[in-house]
């Protein structure tokens, strides 16, 4: 059996991306400022990269699968050219009063990954901008998280207002993320 893998859990709107709400677009798509830098930092520590996101757009009709699996596609091209190729995406397509096991804070988008690959969530991490974020890593046991944005979030590890900020604190201090 192989070894467990640390890895890094990533909301998409709000973290890779700008949120501007219902984002399906690649021209509406804008990375955040830093997430390039931060995410080859948790590379070069050997993580494993996966974007778990709820698009409840799909499931309220306002875009289609095809709309998100198009963004998806360019969204992973735009992170290989830039040499991150350990991105893997899961995403729960439902709305919120869905009875389903995936939408955050459920944790069916991390068991699919975690049946999958062989996941050390105990050093693990996951970076969000809302509480459902939080209580996804809380409830399905991942033991480190970051809050970005301006909204309160509770039972953060670390919280900053951007990615930048994000990027350039693990910057300074590498051993909180290598282990």
């Amino acid at each position: 059996m192989s070894k467990a893998q640390k890895a890094l859990f990533l909301d998409r709107d709000g973290v890779i991306n700008i949120d501007y709400g219902y984002v399906y677009e690649i021209e509406k798509f804008e990375f955040t400022e830093g997430i390039f830098e931060l995410l080859k930092l948790f590379i070069h520590q050997d993580y494993q990269l996966f974007i778990v996101t709820n698009q409840s757009g799909i499931g309220r009709g306002y875009y289609g699968e095809d709309d998100f699996q198009s963004l998806t596609s360019w969204m992973i091209k735009e992170f290989q050219q830039r040499g991150i190729d350990r991105v893997s995406v899961e995403h729960c397509p439902h709305q919120p009063d869905a009875l389903c096991s995936c939408r955050k804070p459920r944790t069916g988008m991390v068991e699919k990954i975690t049946s999958k690959y062989a996941i050390d969530l105990t050093n693990s991490w996951l970076i969000g901008d809302k509480q459902s974020d939080i209580d996804l890593a809380n409830n399905a046991g991942i033991a480190h998280t970051i809050a970005v944005g301006d909204t309160l979030i509770n039972e953060a590890t670390y919280s900053f207002k951007t990615i930048q900020e994000v990027q350039l604190f693990l910057e300074e201090n590498k051993a909180i993320i290598a282990s």
